[in-house]
């Protein structure tokens, strides 16, 4: 899915990045998560677990239907974070990983989702610098978010 211009997203060189903790990020638009994408993700992980891919069956369960995968919800902080934030003068940036990650609450098939962040900390590192932050991925209507995330990216010169 490309990109759409964010309201609260954050334009900023390295040297800016390094002052922007406590920068609130967000919301992204709203987005659906279908069925397909869910049983694509299934068929790359090899985790057809019937919640996921089963709704007949899905809709017996306390969930009353299918529910996208945690590793996908969290697979979606890749865009949702590319949206969030631009670091202009680097040269590359890489997912370097997590502090924390929860998935306090699932995210139904057919349900709207979006993200929205927080800057933590930027501190430089050898050849660029590393941001930590803090995402949520809610869930339209729902009283719990469906991922809380502390990530680590790293940007490079």
């Amino acid at each position: 899915m490309p990109a759409s211009p964010t309201e609260n997203a954050l334009t900023t060189t390295m040297a800016e990045l390094l002052r922007q903790a406590g920068r609130k990020l967000g919301p992204t638009e709203w987005q659906p998560m279908p069925q397909d994408r869910v049983n694509q993700f299934a068929d790359l992980t090899s985790d057809h677990n019937f919640i996921h891919v089963d709704p007949e069956r899905a809709r017996q369960t306390p969930f009353r239907g299918t529910i996208a995968h945690g590793y996908l919800t969290l697979a979606m902080l890749g865009p949702i974070s590319q949206q969030l934030v631009t670091v202009t003068d680097a040269r590359t940036s890489i997912n370097y990983g997590l502090n924390k990650l929860r998935f306090p609450a699932p995210l139904p098939v057919g349900a709207e989702f979006r993200g929205q962040g927080e800057v933590v900390e930027a501190t430089e590192i050898d050849g660029g610098v590393q941001l930590t932050a803090a995402f949520t991925i809610e869930v339209k209507g729902a009283p719990k978010p469906a991922l809380v995330a502390e990530c680590l990216f790293r940007y490079y010169r």
